[in-house]
């Protein structure tokens, strides 16, 4: 099946992914951080007041994520997304209209709860339970949500303040949510069925069985794919926030740092194609290992970089990567742990991945308080990518050897 018959012939069901995955942009650090001096502003909070409100309740939102995200292998998409789109638009609406400084941090939970954490996992889960032989393609598609949210909307909001308050950009934002709910029940009409009614067998794992979460959790493979989950997300999201700092400390304006970030998201959205074409020609255990690589290289660049093109080469290096972490993780769970309780397990995932990115820019701050320069930091940051790699050459290459041969 070539791409275009395989676009043509899952159209609705990818489109109800990529959906999901876009309107996960509005509970996103680099959609929220767009109003981050307008909340300080009104708020009157400091960097640090608003840094820790952040954190905390992206953390909290994690610890959520553990619970709601074994959802998906009970309720069908059209059900538990419209749900989940409906909680998101209310958060942005309480965004627009808060006036108490107490309120801000439930808002913020909330926004990072159904946007980051439950938009994002219901999409992604259900691209890795419908498709089995298609996986990595119907991953690669619907996470292309991911990628035009977060070409388009910073500059379209940044372009609209100037032309609208910021809270009744809020106020839009929460209509394009609750519009989106009636497009995804059209998408759904015929939805496929989650794998907790379904019919037929769904695909199985290792052994050739169904992992539970807990069984999944006691296994080396699990556990050794936790640092490249934390680590990206982490120290990706500490390099976005604190790019104002990063373009001070190496004396370059701030718009000419941002202007190379569209580089990145165009060599995300080729590599998340080719990592899913890929997936499903070799699986997800050979590419695994050789994902992280360019980040380590990336994040080497930017601690080096003595102009603007050199972390040019960086952000593009930070896409590539992105390719990956979009596609492979989720292919990966079903791949080796089968798809019947693969919203369980996929949800401790998305859970470790929200803290990772609560974590990163704190520390990354607390850092730079202490006096640890910036561009030191980015160099640790490369280092610790290329031990999470190293880390999964044996337990990928051991989980492999139990996966039935293809047919």
């Amino acid at each position: 099946m070539n791409y275009l018959r395989f676009l043509r012939d899952n159209a609705r069901w990818l489109a109800a992914g990529m959906l999901m995955s876009f309107l996960s942009s509005f509970g996103q650090t680099y959609f929220i951080s767009i109003f981050g001096g307008e909340i300080r502003d009104g708020f009157g909070l400091t960097h640090g007041a608003w840094g820790g409100i952040y954190m905390l309740s992206t953390g909290v939102s994690a610890l959520l994520m553990l619970w709601a995200g074994g959802l998906t292998d009970r309720y069908r998409v059209r059900a538990l997304g419209s749900a989940v789109i409906l909680g998101l638009a209310l958060a942005c609406l309480a965004m627009a209209a808060n006036t108490t400084v107490w309120l801000l941090p439930v808002i913020i939970l909330a926004l990072r709860f159904f946007g980051q954490g439950m938009a994002s996992h219901v999409g992604i889960v259900a691209m890795a339970r419908w498709f089995v032989a298609t996986r990595g393609k119907a991953l690669a598609v619907a996470t292309l949500g991911f990628s035009i949210g977060e070409a388009s909307l910073p500059l379209g909001m940044v372009w609209l303040k100037g032309w609208a308050d910021w809270r009744w950009l809020w106020v839009g934002t929460a209509l394009v949510a609750v519009l989106a709910i009636p497009v995804l029940w059209a998408l759904l009409r015929s939805e496929r069925t989650p794998q907790s009614v379904a019919t037929d067998e769904p695909a199985v794992g290792m052994d050739g069985r169904h992992w539970t979460r807990a069984e999944a959790l006691g296994h080396p493979l699990f556990w050794a794919m936790i640092p490249a989950l934390m680590l990206f997300p982490a120290f990706g999201t500490a390099f976005w926030f604190h790019q104002v700092h990063f373009a001070e400390v190496k004396g370059w304006a701030h718009l000419s740092l941002v202007a190379v970030f569209p580089l990145g998201t165009a060599a995300a959205l080729v590599s998340t194609i080719w990592y899913g074409w890929m997936i499903d020609r070799v699986g997800s255990g050979r590419l695994l290992p050789l994902y992280l690589l360019p980040l380590t290289l990336g994040f080497g660049l930017h601690w080096y970089a003595p102009t603007v093109g050199w972390s040019a080469a960086g952000v593009i290096l930070m896409g590539i990567a992105g390719g990956g972490q979009a596609t492979l993780p989720a292919a990966c769970w079903a791949e080796y742990f089968g798809t019947r309780h693969v919203g369980s397990i996929k949800a401790v995932v998305a859970a470790v991945m929200v803290l990772g990115s609560a974590i990163g820019p704190g520390l990354s701050g607390w850092l730079i308080d202490i006096g640890v320069a910036y561009p030191l930091q980015l160099l640790a940051f490369a280092a610790s990518f290329l031990v999470a790699s190293l880390l999964l050459i044996l337990p990928v290459r051991a989980a492999t050897a139990r996966l039935a041969p293809a047919p």
